[in-house]
This record gives C-alpha cells, structure tokens and sequence, in this order.
C-alpha cells in the first residue's frame, strides 16, 4: 500500500504565492532562501493568473498543482477572497490548504476568510527577519507537523 500524502518528501512541496506586489514578492522569495527552504515557491501575480495556474491553461498547462497557497487579498481584477471562494468551491482544488497572508488586519477581512473556509490568517511582518520567521514558521508546520493529501489522491481511492 502507498502513501498519499506530501510528508513522504519524495520531492519538493509546491507552494503558490498570489501577490501582485513586486516588493512583498521579493520578500517572500528572500525569506523562503533565509529560512533555507527548498520548496519549489511559484509566484501569480493577480487572481486571474493564479486561477489560470490552479486549471493548468495556457502558458500553464504544465504546471504543478500547488500543495499550499500562500493568497494576497488586495490583487487587481479578482480579488484575494474571489480566488478563495473559487478555489474552496471546486472538489478538485478544495484540499489545497490555504493561508490568506496580507497586510490588513481588519476583522472582517479576517472573519470574510475563515467564513470562506481559509485554513490560516497571517497578516505580513514589515521586517524581512520577522517576515523570514513566519515564513519558517509556516513551512514548519504545513510541511513537517500536518499530513496533507497529494495532488493526486482521490477520495475515490479509498
């Protein structure tokens, strides 16, 4: 019998970013590279192209399927919480964990994720050693503590 889960580690977790800020962008990559992380780190820079990521179209067709998201809210055209209720509503991507990570720490942005089924609320640190910690952090527990599905394991195979 296999396992179907990513903690096997028989490769590299794939994590998306939605983030349409070039700055916040950067910092992310820099703070998974400080954190030394190897997971493979892909980057949408609006809700559209991230929809397009998560169906493989177009110049996508060949990507992978992400096993964390890490989603902005504040994205041009479709908004943070658009992606979310797309993704959260749709049997093939539901499982994929997502942490909405942004700057706001209004209430009801936070409380508008979790109704939409959001698996974490990170608002982003200013500096990149706090951003750095977070960014471990999270790693720590999605890739090391939790037992996620891969992409491929189908609840019809149980």
């Amino acid at each position: 019998m296999t396992s179907d889960t990513i903690n096997n580690k028989h490769r590299p977790a794939q994590v998306l970013l939605v983030e349409d800020n070039y700055g916040d962008i950067l910092l992310t990559r820099r703070a998974f590279a400080d954190a030394k992380i190897s997971n493979d780190l892909h980057v949408a820079a609006s809700g559209e192209e991230a929809v397009e990521m998560l169906y493989k179209k177009g110049a996508w067709e060949n990507s992978p399927t992400p096993d964390l998201i890490l989603l902005d809210l504040n994205l041009p055209g479709m908004s943070g919480q658009d992606v979310l209720k797309l993704i959260k509503q749709d049997d093939l991507l539901k499982k994929i964990p997502v942490v909405i990570l942004s700057s706001s720490k209004a209430d009801q942005d936070v409380v508008k994720s979790y109704n939409l089924h959001a698996n974490g609320y990170v608002v982003k640190p200013v500096s990149l050693e706090n951003f750095s910690e977070v960014v471990q952090k999270l790693e720590q527990f999605w890739f090391s503590l939790v037992v996620l599905p891969c992409p491929s394991a189908d609840e019809s195979d149980m």
